[in-house]
């Protein structure tokens, strides 16, 4: 899970992650004032798998090409926004409830919900110049987090994933 050495298989987990992560930010569900992303669900999944370095180029830096590429204005916010939500949700989810990752992840996932509204929120302020106008995003930003908190823990944990990301970790160890 926090693996310290640098493999293969981080490297390509990471690069798998960060293309998924820029693909889903290039495209979003429409909504009244703008569109919904989903590449939350990407950052958080990968921040509960990766180590916080790896977390960080997933969240950040792939959120910061996808906008780059696709919308570049919040570019900046991006990489400092979803950089520090995807490094948050990996430190609570390796470091607390060593014996219930679930719990932790669970945890992590949130703090990171609230880390990335709060981010955007000012962020938006700041590029836009109005926090009238980031208000009115407020309401998107939260159904956001909370979509890509819960799909995220969904896809380790119910749906796998975590399980297969340990086993193919586990046998490159070795």
């Amino acid at each position: 899970m926090g693996n310290k050495k640098i493999t293969t298989v981080n490297i390509t987990m990471t690069a798998l992650f960060m293309a998924m992560t820029i693909a889903l930010a290039s495209f979003g569900i429409p909504v009244p004032g703008g569109h919904l992303y989903l590449c939350d669900v990407v950052i958080c999944l990968a921040a509960i798998l990766l180590n916080p370095l790896y977390a960080f180029v997933v969240g950040g830096i792939g959120s910061f090409l996808g906008d780059m590429i696709f919308y570049p204005l919040p570019m900046f916010v991006s990489l400092v926004t979803h950089g520090l939500q995807a490094v948050v949700i990996s430190l609570i989810s390796h470091h607390a409830f060593k014996n219930r990752p679930k719990l932790a992840s669970g945890i992590g996932v949130a703090v990171g919900a609230v880390i990335m509204v709060v981010g955007y929120t000012l962020g938006k302020t700041f590029v836009y110049s109005t926090f009238a106008y980031a208000m009115l995003k407020l309401p998107y930003e939260i159904a956001q987090g909370a979509i890509g908190a819960v799909c995220g823990m969904l896809l380790c944990w119910k749906c796998g994933i975590h399980k297969i990301y340990t086993n193919i970790i586990s046998q490159n160890e070795n």
